[in-house]
C-alpha cells in the first residue's frame, strides 16, 4: 500500500522509486491532526510560559527529592529541562518503577537511550521523572512521598 510497491506477482515483488518505496500504507492522519492541536494549544498557552511552568516544577523537585536519604540526583542542576533522572540506594530502578506505578505515579527506567553516561557514573540504570504543561506540585509531592516510602522499605 501507499505507492511502496509497483508490482506484485508469484514470481517477485519490483518496487517503486525512492522515496515512494518508503511510503508504506496510509499516513497517520488522526496522528497529523493530533499535533497540529497540540501545536495549537502550545501556541495558545505560549512557549515561554510552558517553559517557565515546566522550570518550577522541576525546581520542587529537585527540592523535594533533595530531602530522600539515599536518592540521589544525577546531572547538572543548572541544565535540567523537564526531566530528571535518579537513583535510590539499594532499590533497583525498575523495582522504583513498579512500586511507584502501583501508586499510580509514571516514572521511566533503564539507560534512556544513555548507556555510556550510566557507565560514566559506574550505574546499571536510572529512574527518570519528567513534567509537562500539565503536571501540578501536588503530583511532585505525591511522587516525592512515594519515593519516602520505597527509601525506608529499601533501607
Amino acid at each position: 500500500g501507499g505507492d511502496m510497491i509497483e508490482r506484485v506477482s508469484f514470481e517477485g515483488t519490483s518496487f517503486n522509486e525512492i522515496p515512494f518505496r518508503f511510503e508504506a500504507g496510509t499516513p497517520d492522519i488522526a496522528g497529523i491532526v493530533a499535533l497540529g492541536e497540540a501545536l495549537d494549544y502550545l501556541g495558545e498557552l505560549g512557549l515561554e510560559r510552558v517553559e517557565r511552568h515546566e522550570a518550577a516544577l522541576i525546581g520542587h523537585a529537585q527540592r523535594a527529592l533533595a530531602q530522600i536519604p539515599g536518592l540521589r540526583i544525577l546531572g547538572d542542576p543548572r541544565e535540567r529541562r523537564g526531566a530528571l533522572a535518579f537513583t535510590l540506594e539499594g532499590a533497583h530502578p525498575q523495582d522504583i518503577g513498579m512500586l511507584l506505578d502501583l501508586e499510580g505515579i509514571a516514572v521511566r527506567t533503564g539507560h534512556h537511550c544513555a548507556m555510556p553516561l550510566h557507565a560514566r557514573f559506574g550505574l546499571s540504570a536510572s529512574a527518570r521523572m519528567s513534567v509537562g504543561v500539565y503536571n501540578t506540585e501536588a503530583e511532585i509531592d505525591a511522587l516525592a512521598a512515594g519515593l519516602r516510602r520505597i527509601a525506608a522499605m529499601f533501607q
